[in-house]
């Protein structure tokens, strides 16, 4: 299976310009506050993305831009609610990778990410880091998964959540292996990288910023980022296809969505402004400190890159007979 190759040609070839839709329902717009619902809690990376993005649209498009946070169940609880809102244009969702794992590990999600929601844009994408710590010994991704096939079931991974990114990158590694390594669940990304320093699970993936303190104190090792190519952030930690695993690809990616059937002049007015500001300096400055690269581009863009990130997740799950409740 060549992992998310599809999604990866989308963001490399993202093209500027209006998209072709009808121009009605969008005068005034927006002539009242925009809530953009984030489904995780305050102080989280995608929080921060929402509010970044609420801030500078508001600015953009001359109007208020307020973030709402609704969480639980992975994200499911805020993105239900979302696709149930009224579809004009005053309720966007921030999307995060969680809304395509979740969808596809999750038999009652309550959301389809392709029919519940009319793409706005994309915003930025970045890869994750495996990390072990040192009292494995485990220096690069081709002794990790020779340790593994040696001693089945014997490494622990600290995921973010059962049916995350985190998670679901795990079980990609698996199939594309033949390894068993056994999957521990936490409550977020510090939480598994703490227990990895200590020596409670031997490996986890994060965000570049989440680990990158704890790399630079020297008190765990990168292995490979989980993109195709190296990320700028860390520069001298080889990709997974340096590593020997061609066809591995697995971005951490922000986008806006709004509810299905909202009008197609008020997503084109949307995707204009959100196009503007993921370039502005400042954001760009922000993406950098974040490690995430920003991906202006259309709607339909956004589209055929979650569709396909979500089937891809979608074949992980069944390959693997994932049973997440």
């Amino acid at each position: 299976m060549s992992r998310r190759a599809a999604a990866a040609a989308l963001l490399t070839s993202i093209f500027w310009g209006p998209a072709a839709w009808a121009q009605n329902g969008s005068t005034g717009f927006p002539d009242k506050p925009v809530r953009i619902v984030v489904p995780f809690a305050p102080g989280a990376g995608t929080d921060a993305m929402g509010r970044l993005m609420a801030q500078k649209l508001g600015e953009v498009m001359g109007g208020s831009f307020v973030v709402e946070n609704r969480t639980g169940a992975s994200g499911a609880i805020g993105t239900q609610y979302v696709a149930q809102q009224a579809a004009d244009g005053y309720t966007l969702l921030l999307v995060a990778s969680p809304f395509t794992t979740v969808a596809a590990s999750l038999p009652n999600a309550g959301y389809d990410p392709i029919k519940s929601f009319t793409p706005v844009g994309m915003i930025a994408s970045g890869p994750l880091v495996w990390a072990t710590n040192h009292q494995t010994g485990i220096s690069t991704m081709q002794e990790l998964v020779a340790y593994a096939k040696q001693k089945p079931g014997v490494l622990n991974y600290g995921s973010a959540g059962a049916g995350g990114v985190n998670h679901l990158v795990l079980e990609l590694l698996k199939a594309k292996t033949g390894t068993f390594i056994t999957h521990i669940p936490y409550r977020g990304v510090a939480p598994a990288a703490l227990d990895m320093v200590s020596g409670q699970v031997q490996l986890v993936t994060g965000t570049i910023p989440a680990l990158l303190p704890l790399v630079k104190d020297g008190r765990i090792k990168p292995l490979a980022v989980t993109s195709a190519k190296r990320s700028s952030a860390m520069p001298d930690v080889p990709s997974m296809a340096e590593a020997g695993f061609k066809g591995f690809d697995v971005l951490n990616y922000f986008a806006l969505a709004a509810p299905a059937g909202t009008p197609a002049a008020v997503i084109d007015k949307l995707n204009t402004a959100l196009n503007k500001v993921v370039q502005l300096p400042e954001v760009q400055a922000r993406f950098k400190l974040d490690a995430v690269e920003a991906t202006p581009g259309t709607p339909l863009a956004q589209a055929k890159f979650i569709e396909a990130d979500y089937r891809a997740w979608r074949d992980v799950v069944q390959t693997q007979n994932l049973k997440i409740e």
